[in-house]
């Protein structure tokens, strides 16, 4: 794997015309990077909260399973609510990718602390629908500022990079968290603590060593043939009268008047519809091994290590073979992992298996989704139409862990997963037949 400035990666891609990609599809740009450092400090703070929240909450607090069960939804399901307001408020700004994502990060980072001071439903729910508003502003941006970094033939591969980094901070949190738990006496107090001095390092390195600004790496080298923000050539060309959309909630929703990103948008929602959420996977897990519950906060540990390993091979095969490929055959891993829990198989390759899976199903999926989403969106408005498609994934989501629940709660956990995973062959079905065109599906490399 080759590092080299955007700029740089620009002038390598003027072979374009001749049929033999240029070798910037190996380069990956020096903004990935620092944004994967700035995911992975990131997530080691968030992941050491999330791994003790529920101990914190059921036994420090004492709250009742449904007020946490009322916290995990807002904890999971708010920040879709938001992700649209950050694109949009990203591409307002002229481009301002970055210091919007840096809002999200500093609001993140800002509510570890205050869980110090609350000891109540409301003020818990309120300082968690805080840091998902943080991660929702976020995360749109963040992922519009690796996509202006990268070229169309390499995206696939840059957000495998990104996610390999982030998932690397998810690996250690955990960890952190148990080791800070073990050698302290106010246990919950230092994990939160030290939660928050790590954020605080993650926006540092975001403000002092990711770009700026297009002109400072943020526009992606050689990004559809696009030569300049002057330039007449490039994104624009693909607007309807060869001028740049303004940046405004219309035309960011006008975006789904465009064919592949509506077919994008539509298939990322419905399969996300049939996509139970991790924590009812590792509890089904639980019971089919009878996982003592000391063991279980290292269930998430195997995911994140699949994930870690898998994203960037996977990222740079969808480059290869097409992005759409990858995205349906993650979920065909998703859906054999569910196949494996509903077995009777009990031997003791079974969590390998279906971690091993699960963690597949989010290395082929999670970047190669926005890689595939950003080839059919304009530079001017990269971070709306995103998070077009990363809002409709995470509500459906949501709306999917809360049916599932209630399937459980009425039927039992095998009927409920029987239904998800005839629902999810179905989705990836009518997903295949809507496949995007060659815009967001690259050909193979020669």
């Amino acid at each position: 794997m080759y590092v080299a400035d955007s700029r740089a990666d620009a002038k390598s891609t003027t072979a374009g015309t001749t049929g033999t990609p240029a070798r910037v599809s190996a380069v990956v740009a020096p903004t990935v990077f620092a944004l994967g450092a700035v995911s992975l400090i990131t997530d080691v703070s968030s992941e050491m909260v999330t791994a003790v929240l529920p101990l914190y909450l059921v036994t420090g607090l004492g709250l009742s399973p449904l007020g946490f069960g009322l916290l995990d939804g807002i904890y999971n399901g708010f920040s879709a609510l938001v992700r649209l307001a950050g694109g949009h408020l990203a591409d307002r700004g002229g481009g301002r990718h970055k210091w919007v994502a840096g809002i999200g990060y500093a609001v993140s980072a800002a509510c570890k602390p205050l869980l110090l001071l609350a000891h109540t439903l409301t003020p818990i729910g309120l300082i968690l629908a805080a840091d998902r508003t943080g991660k929702g502003l976020r995360t749109a941006p963040r992922d519009a500022l690796i996509s202006l970094s990268s070229t169309p033939e390499n995206r696939g591969r840059a957000f495998g990079v990104h996610r390999a980094m982030d998932t690397a901070g998810a690996l250690l949190g955990p960890l952190v968290a148990f080791l800070i738990l073990r050698a302290t006496v106010d246990g919950y107090d230092a994990v939160f603590t030290v939660s928050f001095c790590v954020a605080v390092v993650g926006v540092l390195v975001l403000v002092l060593f990711v770009p700026g600004g297009r002109g400072s790496g943020e526009k992606g080298p050689g990004d559809s043939g696009s030569a300049g923000r002057g330039s007449a050539t490039g994104p624009r060309e693909r607007t309807t009268v060869g001028r740049p959309p303004r940046p405004t909630l219309r035309a960011a929703f006008a975006l789904l008047a465009r064919r592949d990103l509506r077919r994008i948008t539509l298939c990322a929602l419905l399969l996300g519809l049939a996509t139970v959420s991790d924590s009812f996977v590792y509890l089904l897990l639980q019971r089919r091994l009878g996982v003592p519950d000391r063991w279980f906060a290292l269930l998430p540990l195997g995911t994140a290590a699949a994930f870690l390993l898998l994203a960037v091979p996977l990222g740079r095969l969808a480059d290869r073979v097409g992005r759409w490929r990858i995205f349906l055959a993650g979920h065909g891993a998703l859906l054999t992992a569910y196949a494996l829990l509903l077995t009777s198989w009990h031997g003791t390759a079974l969590p390998y298996a279906v971690l091993l899976l699960h963690g597949g199903f989010y290395a082929a999926t999670d970047g190669v989704l926005m890689a595939a989403a950003s080839d059919s969106v304009p530079e001017e408005l990269r971070s709306s139409g995103l998070a077009l498609v990363q809002t409709g994934q995470a509500a459906a989501r949501f709306v999917c862990s809360l049916g599932f629940g209630a399937a459980w709660t009425l039927w039992g956990d095998r009927t409920a997963l029987m239904a998800s995973a005839v629902a999810l062959a179905v989705c990836a079905v009518f997903a295949l037949r809507l496949r995007p065109g060659r815009s967001s599906v690259l050909e193979p490399a020669p």
